[in-house]
């Protein structure tokens, strides 16, 4: 079983495993790998920041990062959400969703809420597996939380717009997963969440807006260097990463 790089983080209750090799979900014609930490109840809040802060997230109750055979393409991005400098853009979607309500909820099944990232995965990744996602399905991937996560509901006019999954870490906010009404003219949904989510981290005095990961050759995964400065956790160390043209 291999281990993580860093020696010095508190992992020494885990285990760490391989995934056997599977179809990349973002560079077509490439087989991806992950390693995930193990056993699950073991991971809690302080232990899950540690794995964060190394490159790691979760799906549902699985938390894991890339360990591909040959590729490193994959690149963990946070935002220190005092230095961000917010474009012209950015700023419009700030005032283009200023009616949205958000509320924070249980982490409970909603067949709204379901419907809603029925029709985003439908729209925005048909044929990528999550586009039939079963109640199950997605109540694994999203509900299931053994780490302090937030359900939030942003509406307008009573109506659900968008839902936003967040784990609260000692160092920021993790970005778990964000769907939305995927068809509205002129809006600008995934801009005006992250930037909701960088205020929060100020507001809670929380240095950092972890999002995932990045991938330099994906077009579905460019939004994220539009917002400037954004680390990237490169051989071990977090690093700034070029700006976007």
């Amino acid at each position: 079983m291999a281990q993580p790089d860093d020696a010095a983080l508190p992992f020494s209750l885990l285990q760490f495993y391989a995934t056997s090799p599977y179809p990349c979900s973002y560079l077509a014609d490439r087989q991806a790998r992950s390693q995930v930490a193990t056993p699950a109840h073991l991971i809690d809040s302080e232990i899950y920041a540690s794995l964060v802060r190394a490159g790691f997230r979760r799906s549902g109750i699985f938390t894991y990062r890339p360990h591909c055979d040959g590729c490193r393409e994959c690149v963990p991005v946070r935002l220190a959400v005092a230095e961000l400098h917010l474009k012209r853009h950015q700023r419009r979607a700030l005032k283009h969703h200023v009616k949205l309500h958000a509320r924070e909820l249980p982490l409970l099944f909603r067949e709204e809420h379901y419907q809603l990232y029925s029709r985003y995965q439908q729209a925005r990744h048909p044929g990528g597996g999550m586009d039939d996602d079963s109640h199950d399905q997605y109540a694994q991937f999203l509900l299931q939380s053994r780490v302090d996560t937030r359900l939030v509901e942003f509406s307008e006019d009573g109506v659900v717009r968008m839902v936003s999954l967040i784990d609260v870490l000692d160092d920021g906010l993790s970005s778990v997963y964000t769907f939305y009404e995927p068809d509205i003219p002129g809006a600008s949904y995934g801009i005006y969440n992250i930037l909701w989510q960088r205020q929060q981290c100020l507001g809670l005095g929380l240095p950092y807006l972890y999002l995932g990961y990045w991938i330099a050759a994906s077009r579905k995964m460019a939004y994220k260097t539009d917002f400037q400065p954004i680390e990237g956790l490169i051989e071990g160390r977090w690093q700034h990463l070029p700006t976007t043209p």
